[in-house]
């Protein structure tokens, strides 16, 4: 990451063209811990939905993602990449729980039959 007092100098060289993303939380200390989930279902009808990541240490501290604004497309056989970010890193995760949501009162429940699944770290992408 970069200070916010000096990321112009460090991404910007000679005046080429430069994109920066930026990913903060509205809670202090501000900063994300983002992980890429990459899910792989086997449900024989598409799924249209949420999911929001919960990960646990083997001491039991738990941290939850923040729920992705924009539904995902879920195919049988199909990969999908979900960004997640966190308010915390947990550095050594024993347990990921994964929660599927379609936002909708009424109804039925459906659930997401998960194939494969893997979570990696962007902050720290050795893990």
């Amino acid at each position: 990451g970069y200070h916010a007092d000096r990321w112009k100098k460090l991404l910007i060289l000679n005046s080429s063209p430069t994109k920066a993303y930026f990913d903060t939380s509205d809670q202090d200390p501000f900063c994300m811990y983002n992980y890429l989930l990459d899910i792989t279902t086997w449900n024989k009808s598409i799924r249209r939905g949420f999911i929001k990541v919960k990960i646990t240490d083997s001491a039991g501290n738990t941290v939850e993602s923040e729920m992705n604004s924009e539904a995902s497309t879920f195919q049988q056989y199909k990969r999908v990449k979900i960004l997640t970010g966190f308010h915390r890193d947990i550095e050594k995760i024993s347990k990921i729980s994964l929660t599927f949501s379609t936002k909708t009162l009424i109804g039925p429940k459906h659930k997401l039959r998960v194939l494969q699944m893997k979570l990696k770290s962007l902050n720290n992408p050795e893990r």
